[in-house]
């Protein structure tokens, strides 16, 4: 035979490998065996070694998907609209409870728990993220919708638009990412009672300081934008909406306040950020508050008013940023250490800490980084945040009404209820402020909101009087859903539940919306879903389960708690009722 040339010989081995039977057994075994071992550890580990629930049960959590079987149908009955709509109905709530069945598996999966820290530690040491925190320089943490922002397409192009509504999931209603009808319409239903509107979009760590992701970008002295930015701005000026734009300030801050030469030979600027957290330093928002005080004076034309006497404190302030939180690694990791930030507390003469005012003629709606320093949930503090640092420069009252993600909607959502239920949060309104993350523009749901001021609702579901609390049992209609922990930029959660068949000790007197006896008696209650990163019972709770609680008046807590995200239920008419807060929910 003709001697065969090397690659000849290459393609006769590639074309033909020879397998033993044993070892293609063996293999076949082998990877068989791998993929049951998971599933095989989690039974043993749920049976044998987790602890029964209150009922005693040793069945498996996985095996919970079946509940939604039964309320699946249930919604399929009852389910108003053709034969179509109800089966359509009830095939969406079965994706989003398969859907939340697979997020549970994985946190409750004890090799995961096991694992998956260590090895998130070993990638962060080599520079490697995850799906939402990314590594950055000189221990910089950034997130990544902060980076979809910047490096996506335009976010008023077709383009962006179908990708959008390609990502959409079967289960929920599409978003609407065309942001300018909603503002659009958001500020001539305000101006139709005559109050102003100021846009307020916060920038991103990376529109800032893109030299702490990439060296490439160590001398940049531009903002970096999304494309479609400077367009959505000629639109807004067209339409008469007034923008301040803070990223402008923040870099100039940055630049004009350089510091020396770092050990690597580059510059080191002033940080308006902080290094693992997705918000701005305390005095980057101090300074932001003080230009918007002076904007508004320029622009809103509000009506003099005697100054209200405020003070400030300082307080030093010591924690883990938000995106190493996300990280998931070890407790006692030593890759992140608590960074230091010095706060600036506004104080009442009293020494008390200032508080909003619902006859202000200013409404602030505003999402985390109006909170991060004023919520005390967040840790880095209370009274230090946007809201407090914008009445002290304006030395006027202020309104405000924060939620801490979805900033595209969700403080607008908030400001509609109260209308719709005969509360004018407006009256007396000169000016809203809408402040929101930048990145929303890209990521955010853009949704219509119909601003009518409604008639005052009668009470129909159960409230206890204000500063009373009650003990009561009742059964779950339907509840909102739960984040997974370190999925979402926030450690604590709240969810909306609906109870009927409530029950209690005949109370004295009776709370408002009490029918007597148990038959009629329903109630919305609040409580936690997740703390510190951790889910809590309340989070795994399913529809038709039976469930005691200690419940009190929302307005009792709403201070401290308002601003805390939160999941609402799908049913808009029951966004309406008075809820209330539920404690010890077991």
């Amino acid at each position: 035979m003709p001697e065969l040339s090397r690659e000849e010989m290459a393609k006769i081995e590639i074309g033909h490998t020879s397998v033993s039977r044993r070892t293609a057994v063996v293999l076949v075994a082998l990877f068989l065996a791998t993929i049951a071992a998971v599933p095989a550890v989690q039974h043993v580990y749920e049976i044998f070694l987790l602890r029964p629930g209150s009922s005693g049960s040793r069945i498996p959590r996985c095996y919970g998907i079946m509940s939604s079987i039964p309320q699946a149908v249930k919604t399929a009955g009852t389910t108003d609209g053709s034969a179509l709509g109800r089966v359509l109905a009830a095939d969406r709530s079965m994706l989003r409870d398969i859907n939340e069945f697979e997020g549970n598996l994985e946190d409750d999966s004890v090799l995961a728990r096991a694992t998956l820290p260590s090895a998130q530690e070993l990638f962060v040491r080599v520079g490697l993220g995850n799906e939402k925190a990314y590594c950055g320089l000189d221990g910089w943490l950034f997130y990544r919708p902060g980076l979809d922002y910047l490096t996506g397409p335009g976010f008023l192009t077709r383009r962006h638009f179908a990708k959008r509504l390609a990502a959409a999931r079967e289960w929920e209603d599409p978003p609407q990412p065309d942001l300018r009808p909603a503002i659009f319409e958001f500020n001539r239903q305000l101006a139709a009672r005559g109050i102003r509107l100021v846009i307020v979009p916060v920038p991103g760590k990376a529109m800032i300081h893109p030299e702490k992701f990439s060296r490439s970008y160590a001398n940049e002295s531009g903002v970096l934008q999304n494309e479609s930015y400077p367009q959505l701005l000629a639109e807004l000026e067209q339409e008469g909406v007034l923008v301040f734009d803070p990223a402008p300030l923040l870099l100039e801050r940055k630049l004009t306040a350089a510091l020396a030469m770092d050990s690597g030979g580059r510059p080191s600027f002033l940080p308006q950020f902080l290094e693992t957290d997705t918000h701005w330093r305390p005095e980057a928002m101090q300074f932001v508050a003080e230009r918007l005080a002076a904007f508004i004076a320029d622009h809103a034309g509000l009506p003099d008013i005697p100054p209200v006497a405020l003070k400030t404190e300082q307080r030093r302030i010591t924690n883990l940023g938000d995106i190493a939180l996300m990280l998931r690694l070890q407790p006692d990791h030593a890759v992140y250490r608590p960074e230091a930030a010095t706060i600036r507390q506004v104080m009442t003469p009293a020494n008390t800490f200032w508080q909003a005012s619902k006859s202000a003629d200013v409404l602030l709606l505003g999402d985390s980084f109006t909170n991060i320093y004023s919520l005390e949930a967040m840790g880095w503090g209370e009274s230090a945040g946007l809201a407090e640092q914008l009445a002290f420069a304006m030395r006027r009252p202020l309104d405000r009404i924060t939620r801490n993600d979805s900033g595209a909607w969700s403080t607008r959502q908030m400001l509609a209820r109260e209308l719709a239920a005969g509360r004018d949060r407006l009256a007396g309104k000169k000016l809203v402020v809408w402040q929101f993350a930048i990145r929303e523009l890209s990521a955010g749901d853009w949704k219509r909101i119909d601003m009518t001021l409604g008639n005052p609702r009668p009470a129909q579901f159960v409230v206890p009087a204000s500063g009373t609390a009650m003990a009561v049992s009742g059964t779950i209609e339907s509840i909102a859903g739960a984040p997974r922990p370190g999925t979402v930029p926030y450690k604590d959660h709240i969810i909306a539940i609906h109870l009927v068949d409530v029950e209690a000790p005949t109370p004295q007197p009776p709370p408002q919306g009490w029918r007597g006896g148990a038959e009629g008696n329903q109630a919305i209650v609040y409580a936690w879903s997740m703390r510190d990163n951790k889910w809590t019972p309340a989070a795994r709770l399913r529809p038709g389960t039976r469930i005691s609680a200690t419940i009190r008046s929302w307005a009792d807590v709403a201070g401290k708690l308002d601003a805390i995200n939160r999941a609402e239920l799908d049913d808009e008419s029951l966004q309406l009722e008075e809820p209330c807060w539920a404690d010890d929910l077991k």
